[in-house]
């Protein structure tokens, strides 16, 4: 009976009232409001302040981190070529993981209060308030404990001297992942390629938000067939 009759108010911390919802979530959740100001989610201030990001500590942070295990390979003997070719895997293979989880994972349906309530921490309020700068990148202490399982998991497949490069390309991937998307929200392109990347990602917000998972290419969803049609297509069906 409560999500019947229950109305989020924007004016009060949003994050424990979207799971009274219930089934009402996803409808309320994919219709976007496009203002530059974001809303509040949490009473205490501590806690809100760990959910805003300036989109520059993403590549303050991280990059030193990316350079540190790059260079214990060259240090354990690997030569250019082969970090290049190391890194450049690790920037592939993030690509599809930046997929996977975007599709599978932030766009997950839910309808209990605790899935609606970790659904739009991780992804919901961005497609909610998809304009709100702040809250655009990864918070930095988010993705640091996520970067425990993903150096776990390269450990246990690569070598000891091949670990730290590869996991330092797929930390580059997802720098280059988290920028992109800021720019793609609030950059103005002015050359055709970057022009063409934030139609088809705002595209994903405002027109067909069940395609399009690809943030940095479309490259991904070509091949598992999640690319949107054009309007010219859908008008011709």
């Amino acid at each position: 009976m409560v999500a019947q009759k229950f109305t989020v108010d924007l004016d009060k911390p949003l994050v424990f009232q979207v799971g009274h919802l219930g089934e009402r979530y996803q409808e309320w959740v994919h219709q976007p409001i496009v203002s530059k100001e974001g809303p509040r989610f949490f009473e205490s201030d501590f806690w809100e302040f760990l959910t805003r990001t300036v989109w520059w500590a993403i590549p303050t942070i991280w990059l030193p981190v990316v350079c540190w295990f790059i260079s214990v390979s060259v240090r354990m003997g690997h030569t250019f070529p082969q970090i290049a070719l190391m890194v450049g895997f690790g920037i592939f293979v993030w690509t599809l993981v930046e997929y996977i989880l975007h599709r599978f994972l932030f766009h997950i349906e839910t309808k209990s209060y605790w899935g609606n309530t970790i659904h739009y921490l991780l992804h919901g309020c961005h497609h909610k308030h998809p304009m709100d700068g702040l809250r655009l990148v990864f918070p930095p202490a988010a993705a640091a404990i996520l970067c425990i399982p993903f150096w776990h998991l390269i450990k246990l497949l690569a070598t000891p001297s091949t670990t730290p490069a590869l996991f330092g390309g797929g930390l580059l991937g997802y720098v280059m992942y988290d920028v992109t998307h800021y720019y793609l929200h609030h950059g103005q392109p002015t050359n055709q390629v970057p022009k063409n990347l934030k139609k088809y990602h705002l595209n994903h917000h405002f027109r067909i938000q069940n395609k399009g998972f690809g943030i940095t290419s479309a490259f991904w969803d070509r091949v598992f067939g999640t690319l949107p049609q054009t309007k010219a297509a859908e008008k011709a069906r």
